[in-house]
Formats: structure tokens, sequence, C-alpha cells
């Protein structure tokens, strides 16, 4: 993060709202991107820069804050912006991704390009083509073409002419390199070599004054491990190393004068705590915040990012805590609050006097707008929404919830009802369940997949089962070799509490979920063949075995060893769990839905599904698209996926029809 409402008639890239059915929200609204993704501000305040789409094609939006006149930058055919940065008050370097065979989400090109601040002098910085023509014939001095990929590592706070990046050769084997470390020139592209990471697929954390400090990730154990250094060319020294069973504190940045560090902590009695590191003793001190429930998501800084001030957390909804008393960051959000009751708010960016920041306000029913905070005045306009096609006030709320699975372990969890029929009783019920698993969770976050189900008619409850990320390593580590064990059990258990709550009834009730979830759903129709009537299996794993020998990383050692500390290496336990083998189970309607390209859960276990079905002569619906990956991109093929899951849902657990947003 360190580098009164009045809406401003400003937008000059906005786009027509897609009109909202009588029966439901379309599902094309719901199907498209974002058209602000992200939104930053320059150093000066002087400046926005902001990821967005027009017209299907993703640009990146300069914009002078003074006149609101800018420019537009049009990523490579194809390509569109995944990340940017102001190096300086008038330079913008940013990174493309392409779509790549068997991702979900533009891969990185490994490229790095800049800007200056009204859209003039495009330079591509660092890639294989790097060194020649970009943007019109602009020659690049400096640069120099290499086979390698780079990603951005920190902005330099004194030095406007330069960032941080580490670079990863491209012929480096299943294993991975150990990357090497730049500062990049972000006018000419030249470099200077500051190291070597002591781990592959490191991340790093600099000083305040551009220095690489910090590297940690896992060793080809699988193991966390952390290193530490002085400074640039000081060698690495292993600070602290974990085991599958055992985490390790991890730095997170830096205070105002470097001379501490704020790391993730134990403490007695919590899931998570937040202490301070002293570089001179290189000791632990005592915790600054802490949590009995959730981690820390975020931090929470002072308006110029020098001073760390709070935390944020989600134990339900997200909540802000301060523990240094009076910031101006928590005096403002407090104001934002006030004014925009029932949203989140939380700061993005800021320029570099604290005098200006940009604000971002959600919901579970809101995707978000981004504000620009006026810190002299105390007033906030509104700069942008994030998908100003979606009404708000046609959305399903999300709830909180919390229930004791059957161990009497605490899981949480979400449960959105139609639109008008918060109330009501013996709905229809879709278990919508997150994949991962371990690390990841559902948040209270607008998510179009919950609102495509809740206002067509269905209430849904997403469960942050055993496994899940945010809840401590503890509650992680309960997860780990219990694929279709006490995670499902977790799953189970959260159906039964609906139906005992009276929000459903047993035999209206369909499980979905993708990757993870996928496995979830088709491993629960047949682990309780009599609980739910269908199941909705989206890029998902249903040959355990497989995940061992085929997929993301399976070349890769470290990649190995996670998965066989995790998910277990008992191939006769894996394959009994396996949902391909339990099909003499199933009494449940299946849909399955596949990538032809999905590299992380190749589609043979769709197939090896598919064959399982066949073979017994059991019916099922499949939606297969060759050229997606894990998880669709394309809005069409995402549009015609809700479309797909929602009249399967009416035929099994539905009546045929939806809720309209609003009615009783």
């Amino acid at each position: 993060m360190k580098n009164g409402i009045r809406r401003a008639a400003f937008c000059a890239l906005s786009v027509l709202s897609y009109p909202v059915f009588a029966s439901g929200v379309a599902f094309e609204d719901l199907a498209r991107h974002l058209q602000y993704s992200e939104v930053k501000i320059s150093p000066d305040g002087h400046h926005i820069a902001a990821a967005t789409v027009v017209k299907d094609k993703p640009l990146l939006a300069l914009f002078d804050l003074d006149t609101m006149k800018g420019g537009m930058v049009t990523p490579r055919e194809g390509n569109q912006i995944v990340n940017f940065w102001w190096a300086s008050d008038n330079r913008v370097v940013y990174t493309e991704g392409t779509k790549v065979s068997g991702w979900d989400r533009p891969f990185s090109t490994g490229e790095i390009f800049a800007v200056d601040a009204d859209g003039t002098n495009p330079k591509l910085l660092f890639g294989y083509r790097a060194g020649g023509d970009v943007r019109g014939g602009s020659h690049i001095q400096h640069a120099e073409s290499e086979r390698a990929s780079a990603q951005v590592i920190a902005t330099v706070q004194d030095d406007p002419k330069h960032i941080l990046i580490a670079v990863t050769p491209w012929e480096t084997g299943a294993e991975g390199a150990f990357e090497d470390i730049y500062l990049l020139d972000v006018n000419d592209g030249s470099k200077r070599p500051l190291g070597k990471a002591p781990l592959r697929n490191a991340r790093f954390v600099t000083d305040n004054h551009g220095n690489v400090r910090f590297a940690e990730g896992y060793d080809s154990h699988a193991y966390p491990a952390v290193y530490y250094r002085e400074g640039d060319g000081k060698p690495w020294t292993l600070l602290f190393q974990g085991s599958t069973e055992k985490s390790v504190p991890l730095p997170i940045d830096f205070s105002r004068d470097d001379s501490k560090v704020y790391m993730t902590c134990a403490a007695p009695g919590k899931v998570a705590a937040l202490c301070l590191w002293d570089i001179a003793t290189q000791k632990l001190g005592e915790p600054v915040w802490s949590s009995a429930t959730t981690e820390m998501t975020r931090l929470i800084y002072t308006l110029d990012g020098m001073d760390v001030v709070g935390a944020y957390s989600d134990p339900d909804a997200p909540t802000a805590e301060a523990f240094v008393p009076g910031s101006d960051t928590m005096k403002a959000m407090g104001l934002l609050s006030r004014s925009m009751p029932g949203e989140s708010v939380r700061f993005v960016s800021h320029s570099r006097d604290g005098s200006k920041a940009i604000a971002l306000a959600y919901s579970s029913m809101d995707p978000g707008t981004f504000y620009l905070w006026d810190n002299t005045t105390g007033q906030a306009k509104a700069l942008l929404q994030r998908a100003s096609w979606i009404k708000p006030n046609q959305m399903a709320a999300m709830q909180p919830i919390e229930f004791k699975a059957r161990d009497g372990l605490t899981i949480h969890g979400y449960l959105s009802m139609p639109p008008g029929k918060e109330e009501a009783k013996h709905l229809p019920l879709v278990m919508f369940i997150h994949g991962g698993p371990f690390g990841i969770r559902d948040y209270w976050e607008y998510d179009p997949t919950v609102q495509a189900l809740a206002t067509h008619g269905y209430a849904v409850l997403q469960v942050n089962y055993r496994g899940s990320g945010g809840y401590g390593d503890g509650f992680m580590a309960a997860g780990y070799r219990e694929w279709g064990g006490k995670m499902q059990d977790d799953v189970t258990d959260a159906t039964q509490w609906a139906i005992k709550q009276g929000i459903t009834t047993q035999g209206h009730v369909c499980i979905f979920g993708g990757s993870y979830g996928g496995y979830a759903a088709l491993e629960g129709v047949m682990k309780e063949p009599d609980l739910y009537r269908c199941a909705i299996g989206y890029v998902g794993v249903y040959d355990l075995p497989l995940m061992l020998t085929q997929g993301d990383g399976s070349e890769n050692t470290s990649a190995r060893s996670f998965w066989r500390s995790r998910l277990g290496n008992d191939e006769q336990a894996l394959s009994a769990a396996s949902p391909v083998n339990q099909v003499d189970r199933l009494k449940a309607s299946v849909l399955l839905i596949a990538g032809g390209k999905d590299v992380r859960v190749p589609p043979i276990h769709a197939q090896h599904m598919r064959a399982a079905l066949d073979k017994r002569s059991i019916a099922y619906e499949w939606l297969y698209k060759a050229d997606e990956g894990h998880g669709f991109y394309d809005e069409k093929n995402n549009a015609e996926l809700l479309q797909r899951v929602t009249q399967f849902l009416d035929r099994n657990i539905g009546t045929g029809g939806s809720v309209a947003a609003g009615s009783p």
C-alpha cells in the first residue's frame, strides 16, 4: 500500500445498462466482466489510472483529475491489462495478460510496459519482444529481448525512474527457477541486477527505500520458508522454516522508519495475530492485533500510506479495526461509512501526501463504486462504478450464518435468499460450494453466480467447510486428507442445518460447485444419496488419483509434495473416495460442465465421470466448451452456463418459474 457524497458528472466511458427482466436479472448482465476493476491515483494526486472495458475491449484509462481529460492505452490484440502501478507522478507501469489454453483468466505475458499519464510515450520495457517497435514504431533504447517473464515486485518511493522486478527465464524445467531481482528503468528498459531469490516462485517484501529484504514461499518439500537479508547485495539467511502442519510468521510490510516489520504471528487463544518484528533484535513483539475467529485480510494505513494503523478482517462482513486511535484513515472511513449505510468502505490508493485517496464502497448486493476522497475538505465524489448495469436494490442480500458440525467445530457461511423472500420458508435450496479447497473461502461480497441463482428464485447457502482459508491454520489443517471425509461432512451438516431451520425441505436441495466444489457436489450425492435431488459439477475433480499424476504442477516436486500432504497418497483410499467409482450409489440428476483446455483439472476428470455414467446407462446433462479452461471466461459462455444451470435447477427442485426482484 505504500507507494457528505457528491456525484461527479464525469464518466466519459459510461455504457448503456441492460434491462432487468421481470422474472429475474438477465444472465447476460451477470456474466459481464467488470467495467472498472481497479482504480489508482498518482503520487501527486493529479491523475488516476483505471483498468476498464469499452465495447468489449480491455483498456487502461488515464485521466487528469482537474480537467477530466486523458487518454486510453490499448493492449496488444487479444490481450488485456493485468495490473498497473504509478512509478512516478507522470509514469504508469503495467502488465498485460493473454488468454492461454487451460486458464480461466488472462495469463500474464511476462512483459512490462510503461506509458505517460496523458497516454503518450508508450514503451515495452521488458519481454521477449523488447528492443523493437511498439505502438506505432517507437524504438526502445537499452531494452533487450529476453526469453523470460517478469513480475513487478514494487515501485520505489525515493526513485521515480525505477521499479523492482523479479525475472524468471523460460527454460527452467518443471521445477521452476530462482528468480533474478533487478532495478528496471521505467523510461528506457535498462536494468541493474540486485541478486537472486533464495526460493522458487518467491514473494518479496521491500523496505521504504526500495531494498528487497524478505523472500517467502515454499521449498521442494512444500514447507513454508521465510528468508531475510540486510539489504541489496547482502546474503540471504533462513529466518523461519515450517512444515506441513506448522506455519511460519509472514512479513507483510515495514514501519515508516524501517526499524520494524509487521508480521503474522501466533497468540494464545487466537486463530490469527499481527506482531512487530524488530530489525535490530530480530525478535517478535507482542501482538498489536489479534482475532479469536478470523485471519487478517489486509493492513490499514494512514492516508499517505506510510504508517500502519489497523487491520481488516472478515469474521462475517468486512471489519476494520484500529490499533492506532485517531488516524486520518479511520476518521475518513467513518464519515464515508455513515454516509453509505450497508456498504463496506476501504481505501485502495492514495497520494503521496495523503491529501487525496481512492475509496471503494461495496456490498454483497453491489459490485462497488470508486470514490475520490479529498482529505482537506472531508468530501468524496463518486468516480466510477465497477458494474453500472447492476442495480443493487434488485439483488439478493447475503446473510452470515454459523452452525456446529457433528464434531462440535464451528462452521461459518452465507445465506442468500431471493429478493423479497428474505423471511420465506421451504424454498428450493442450492448448496454452492467453493473451490480450492485449502486456503480459499467465501466472503461477504457481490457474487454473480449467487445472484443468478437467488434472483431466479433459489435460496443459496455457501459454507466455509474445514480446510477453507481465513479461520486460522488449525482450521485449514483440519481439512488435510479429508476429501470425502470431514470436509464433506461439513457440507452435509450445513444442508441438514438449512432443513432444520425451515429454509428448505429434503428433496428440494441441489449441490453445485466448481473445481473442489465440483468434487464436493458429486461426492455429496454419492455419499448422501437421499439428501440431494441433483448435483452440478463444474470443472470438478472426480478421479482423485489423477490429481497426483495429471494437472497443474503434477510434474513439479513441490506441487506433488503439496498435494500428497493435503490430499493423501493412499491410492486405494483415494480411489474409494472418487465419485467415478461410486456411481452405483447415485440417485440424483447430474449436470457436468467442463472446459476442453483446462490444465488445472484436465477434462479427463469429466470424461471419466461421463464414461462411468454411460457405462451404467445413467442419464445426465453435459455442457462442454472446447476453448475454455478451469472456469469459463468468455461472457457468452458464462451467460449460457448460468442459463443451463437455472434450467436444470428448475426441472429438478424448482417450479420452472423465478422470483421477480422485490416481489413479495
